[in-house]
């Protein structure tokens, strides 16, 4: 456990982490502090920030296994102590850590006697386990357990429904939250003739994030939440314009690639990776999911491409001209 002393500062806002400790593999606790803040601000804060950690930050975990030998949820396997029920409910307890999009395979080939735990789980490149000794199940004779999984990175939870059941594949209510619990307090005090407030957030963690990695996360995807809102007049000007029709930025992103190709070649494009700009979480991610990973890839394609990709705004072209402007500069 890490304690450090708070020194409030009143000039400007400031945090620091005060506590820091790992309880386990899948239980993280930091607790940080901001001050000074005026009345009412710490509240309007820690609204947005608890609210942000527990449903805006994505997680990865397993959403699907199949089985052959399976005839139904309920059913028992000869040779496995467990019901098939019971040993879905092991694999929603696999906390996993990753950065991958879309869906992954992985699989469990276990030949018994003997416990199957989350180290036998054999799992993409991109897939680690938090925790390998979690328990799945206890093979009590000499059979084969065969499972086919599948893997997503999503956020908030997602129930199971009849509508998800296939033949011999059964999903697996998914919890993405990597955030447990989060709470705020408030403490007011005076400063010389002003009043101020000190906001108190704690984050509890499942392990694939920090508290620190938690609230770095929520901060991020909060701010791409209100950045619409700074273009409100801009956006006004468009509507009042054309009401049914939304204007694009003048610039494509051919124009920019001519001007950049007068300084650079095309390989050294293709060497700068699009994590190295300063892309907001929610742009990587569109960009990610569709597989552009390069500043090459990502001139490839035209506004109107970019528009198509599923939750992609006006803002985030205007915001990726933005970053290719300096990189002209620095060409």
């Amino acid at each position: 456990m890490v304690r450090k002393k708070v020194r409030i500062s009143t000039r400007t806002i400031q945090w620091k982490c005060v506590e820091s400790r790992a309880d386990s593999k899948r239980l993280y606790y930091g607790r940080f502090i901001l001050s000074p803040l005026m009345k009412g601000q710490a509240d309007t804060i820690g609204i947005a920030m608890r609210r942000a950690l527990l449903g805006e930050i994505e997680g990865t975990c397993i959403t699907r296994a199949k089985s052959e030998k399976v005839l139904h949820e309920y059913s028992t396997i000869v040779g496995i102590q467990e019901s098939v029920h019971e040993i879905l409910m092991n694999l929603k307890e696999i906390v996993l850590r990753s950065n991958l999009y879309g869906t992954r395979d992985a699989s469990i080939c276990v030949k018994g006697p003997g416990y199957v735990t989350a180290q036998d789980i054999i799992l993409p490149p991109s897939v680690e386990i938090v925790d390998n000794t979690q328990y799945i199940a206890n093979l009590t004779e000499p059979i084969n357990l065969c499972m086919e999984l599948k893997i997503e990175r999503d956020r908030g939870y997602r129930i199971k429904t009849t509508n998800n059941f296939q033949e011999g594949s059964y999903p697996i209510d998914a919890v993405f939250m990597p955030v447990r619990n989060a709470n705020y307090s408030i403490h007011s005090y005076v400063n010389g003739n002003e009043k101020h407030e000190m906001l108190f957030i704690e984050i509890w963690t499942n392990g694939s994030l920090t508290p620190k990695e938690a609230l770095y996360e929520a901060s991020r995807n909060l701010i791409d939440l209100f950045l619409p809102f700074l273009h409100a007049e801009e956006e006004n000007s468009h509507f009042e314009n054309n009401e049914h029709k939304v204007t694009l930025p003048l610039f494509t992103f051919h124009d920019r690639l001519a001007k950049l190709r007068k300084n650079k070649n095309e390989i050294t494009f293709k060497s700068i990776f699009i994590d190295q700009l300063e892309l907001s979480p929610r742009i990587y991610n569109c960009l990610k999911r569709s597989n552009i990973h390069t500043l090459s890839d990502l001139l490839n394609n035209s506004q109107e491409d970019l528009m198509k990709i599923e939750n992609f705004r006006i803002e985030d072209v205007k915001q990726i001209l933005g970053i290719l402007e300096i990189e002209k500069r620095y060409a």
